[in-house]
């Protein structure tokens, strides 16, 4: 149960500082590139508080909270990725 946690933990707060580099990017490709990290984060955050439903005996209601405030974030990762992928194939039109 505890290595789900620690794994949580780190997953978790990798999203919010791969953000923070993301807003940071030196380019547009350099911004998606750090955008597809985070989503990879999101991902993992969202695996393992999906384990902890499995396992868990109580706590649903929050772990179910976390899991559609994950899966929120992630669509709009994914929007923004998407968005920006459109915005630099048009630039090389």
């Amino acid at each position: 149960y505890n290595a789900f946690v620690n794994q949580l933990i780190r997953s978790s707060s990798s999203v919010g500082a791969n953000y923070w580099a993301a807003c940071r990017a030196k380019s547009d490709a350099d911004f998606v590139n750090k955008l597809k990290v985070v989503e990879e984060e999101v991902d993992e955050s969202m695996y393992f508080l999906e384990m902890f439903l499995i396992i868990s005996e109580k706590e649903h209601s929050e772990i179910k909270r976390l899991l559609k405030e994950a899966d929120e974030l992630l669509s709009i990762m994914v929007a923004s990725i998407n968005t920006m992928r459109k915005r630099i194939a048009k630039s090389k039109e």
